[in-house]
């Protein structure tokens, strides 16, 4: 941000302008790079995190068939034993649609899943819209049997950081999660 030549060097492909939106592969590589710091610095933690892929998160979970979210949902919480350790997720919510190809998607929202009590696991929606994104939200949140709770976080000024509201969210509710703070405290305003 300092320098606005510094990415102009950026070999992935994912440079963007100041007012440019954050796609679907900005944000799954920013998952990519938090999985690794979380690993190293907090192993138990990252154990039980998972930061779900956009694509997993859309296609799979919330508008795939009741099989494909079956099975995206397992990969996503068994580790490599077949054991459910997945505790908290971490899902990037679009609002783009599944029947109308000319609705691509606009605005990102964020969706955490906390799964400690496996029978009673509780969804958190962080939309820095208002509720842009309320129903694709509801709709991911049943679909992974989550009950959804009311979540306050400070909301963008303009029409392109939403994502960037994803990912800082993200962030913050994992630090906070690694200081053991609970879910209930978890608002981002």
């Amino acid at each position: 941000a300092l320098d606005p030549q510094a990415s102009s060097h950026d070999r992935s492909g994912l440079a963007l302008g100041a007012t440019e939106w954050l796609s679907d592969e900005h944000i799954q590589r920013d998952y990519e790079l938090l999985a690794q710091e979380l690993q190293r610095e907090n192993p138990d933690l990252a154990a039980r995190t998972r930061l779900v892929d956009p694509l997993i998160a859309h296609y799979h979970l919330r508008l795939g068939s009741d099989n494909a979210a079956l099975r995206a949902f397992q990969r996503i919480v068994y580790d490599r034993n077949g054991n459910d350790i997945a505790d908290f997720m971490f899902l990037p919510v679009n609002d783009a649609s599944a029947t109308d190809p000319d609705r691509r998607g606009s605005h990102w929202s964020l969706l955490m899943v906390d799964r400690r009590e496996r029978e009673r696991p509780v969804a958190y929606h962080y939309d820095s819209a208002g509720r842009l994104n309320a129903q694709p939200a509801a709709q991911l949140a049943r679909r992974l049997g989550a009950h959804l709770e009311p979540t306050r976080i400070t909301q963008q000024q303009n029409g392109y950081d939403c994502g960037v509201f994803v990912l800082d969210g993200t962030r913050a509710l994992v630090g906070r999660l690694g200081q053991r703070r609970q879910p209930a405290r978890l608002h981002l305003d």
